[in-house]
Parts: C-alpha cells; sequence; structure tokens
C-alpha cells in the first residue's frame, strides 16, 4: 500500500511529487510504497524495504504507486518466493500487468477487484449461469451483540480484461448483511489461487487482512509516537528517505522485540501505548546511563528518536 509521509505548498526538494490544484497552487508531497508481512488474525505486521515513489531518471511521466509495485517485485520478489508468499493489493493492482508479474516471480497474489474499475469481468459474471458458473452460500454468525449473514459467491477461470491473451483469475465476493437484510459490507477479490467452498471464507479473509497495512502499519507509524509525516528534512540528495527508513527500521526492531523478548512485552504490558513507552524511554536514557548488555531492548527503543 502507498502512502504519503511529507506534504507542502512551499517547501519541496527535487525528489517531491506535485499535484496541481484547480486553484492554481501546487501540492508538494513525497510517497512511498510500504510492503508489510501480515497473517490473517494476527494484530503484529512485519515492515519490510520501502519502494520510494519518486521522478525517476529519463521518465516523463510522474511515477506512480503501480510503477514502484513493479519495481519492488522486480527486485525482492525472488527473496520470497521460495515461501509460497500471497501478494495482497487494493483495486490498483488487479491489472493484468501487475498480476502477471507476479506470477512470473513464483508468487501467489489476492487483490481487491472492483466492479466500477473492471467492467469486462462484471459484464461475464452478469452473463454468467448462476446455477452451472457461480457458486453460492450462505452462513450466518453471532457476533457476540447480533447475528450477521456472509454471503460467498466465487467462480474460477474468469478473464480478468477483453481479449484472447486476457489472464484467467479465480474471483470472490463477500457480502455482510445484518438482521434487517441491510448490507453492511461488501467486497470481491481476484486471485491465482483455487476457490472452493472449504477454503472460501479463509481466502476472503486472507484478502481483507490487507487492511492491516493501513490500520496496523501506516496508522501506527503517524498517530503512534513515530511522527511518520513530520519534516525532518529534504536535504540535497535522500536525506528523507534516509530518515524515513531509519523509522520503519525502529518499528521493525519494535515488532521484532515484541515477538522475542520477555523483558520488552513485559515492559508494553505495563506501558501499550506507544507514546507513554517512547516518553519514559526518552526520560531514563537522558538521565541515566545504562550497560547495554543487561538493558538492551532500550538501545532499539531509543531508535525511534
Amino acid at each position: 500500500d502507498g502512502t504519503w509521509f511529507f506534504s507542502s505548498k512551499k517547501i519541496h526538494c527535487q525528489n517531491c511529487l506535485t499535484k496541481e490544484h484547480r486553484d492554481g497552487t501546487t501540492t508538494y508531497y513525497h510517497s512511498a510504497l510500504l510492503p508489510v508481512v501480515v497473517v490473517p488474525g494476527s494484530s503484529r505486521v512485519i515492515p519490510l524495504a520501502p519502494e520510494f515513489i519518486r521522478p525517476q531518471d529519463g521518465k516523463e511521466k510522474q511515477d506512480c504507486e503501480n510503477a514502484a509495485a513493479k519495481r519492488w517485485i522486480n527486485g525482492k520478489g525472488a527473496e520470497y518466493s521460495s515461501l509460497g508468499v500471497t501478494v495482497l493489493g487494493d483495486d490498483l493492482f488487479s491489472r493484468q500487468p501487475v498480476c502477471q508479474l507476479v506470477l512470473d516471480k513464483n508468487l501467489n497474489f489476492i487483490f481487491v477487484c472492483k466492479p466500477s474499475s473492471h467492467k469486462w469481468l462484471s459484464e461475464w459474471l452478469a452473463e454468467a449461469d448462476p446455477v452451472e458458473d457461480l457458486h453460492e452460500f450462505s452462513v450466518t454468525k453471532w457476533t457476540g451483540k447480533k447475528h450477521l449473514t456472509y454471503t460467498y459467491l466465487y467462480v474460477n477461470g474468469v478473464p480478468l480484461k477483453d481479449g484472447e491473451e486476457a489472464l484467467l483469475v479465480n474471483w470472490a465476493q463477500l457480502t455482510i448483511t445484518n438482521e434487517q437484510g441491510a448490507v453492511t459490507f461488501r467486497n470481491s477479490f481476484v486471485s491465482n489461487h483455487k476457490i472452493t467452498k472449504g477454503n472460501v471464507a479463509a481466502f476472503i479473509q486472507a484478502g481483507r487482512s490487507r487492511w492491516k497495512i493501513e490500520n496496523e502499519n501506516n496508522n501506527t507509524l503517524k498517530t503512534k509516537g513515530y511522527h511518520f509525516e513530520h519534516n525532518f528534512g529534504h536535504g540535497k540528495e535522500n536525506l528523507s528517505e534516509t530518515l524515513l527508513s531509519l523509522n520503519l527500521f525502529s518499528f521493525l526492531f519494535h515488532t521484532v522485540l515484541e515477538i522475542f523478548d520477555d523483558k520488552y512485552r513485559l515492559i508494553r504490558e505495563t506501558l501499550p501505548r506507544r507514546k507513554d513507552f517512547f516518553n519514559d524511554i526518552r526520560a531514563l536514557t537522558r538521565y541515566i546511563c545504562f550497560d547495554t548488555s543487561s538493558f538492551n531492548f532500550a538501545l532499539a527503543a531509543s531508535c525511534t528518536f
């Protein structure tokens, strides 16, 4: 998922992207594609190396998330192909060039697929035989407060676009309705994974875990004490990107400590708010000198600052 990490109407540098407004003003901003490892059912995410979205040498067209995704997959895809990784992404990436590139790198994909941006696929589904081609079933679940009905609709081997060279993908949709019959959620996904009645619920859950990128990663970096959107400086070359990378590296260390370090987990149970934890570490390391061999997690935590 891509995100902005700086914007201004005045301050800018050679690595800034631009957005022209109707009133004649220009917004200068920095943006990056932030891949993370997510697991359905887990609140933790593990950030990976970012791909910065910035003006590219020899390119007149402004850089974008789609182009950044292709660069990241080309550069990093081989590192993860042996792990059986499934790449998740929003509707922006569910186009044949990105899907085919993912497959060429021996990876899998589950991408959001909006009807409004996939008219050919939507027409194919509308004309499909509801008995022979489409598979549908519903399950009612009790949330602890109310009953919700989950309706799954899926089909395998759907052309992603028009034409003989269209990539065949597998499509699934989840519709959630409340006790009054009102739709509270609906979304659809495309993938290379074969979908069956036995795995469609897990498939949808995996696709929906993409939102952890925004909620558990981007939102944490922006609102939980990392000051992700603060202007640390532009410099003449790569200063802003270097400082952003250090910020991500800090978040990665905190996540690793949370998984493997008992002392760190104990401290975080006492100080669950990251901002409180950071402020206490700042105070301790300002006035007390610690032996890092006995206080090793403090060094990693202090990377935030």
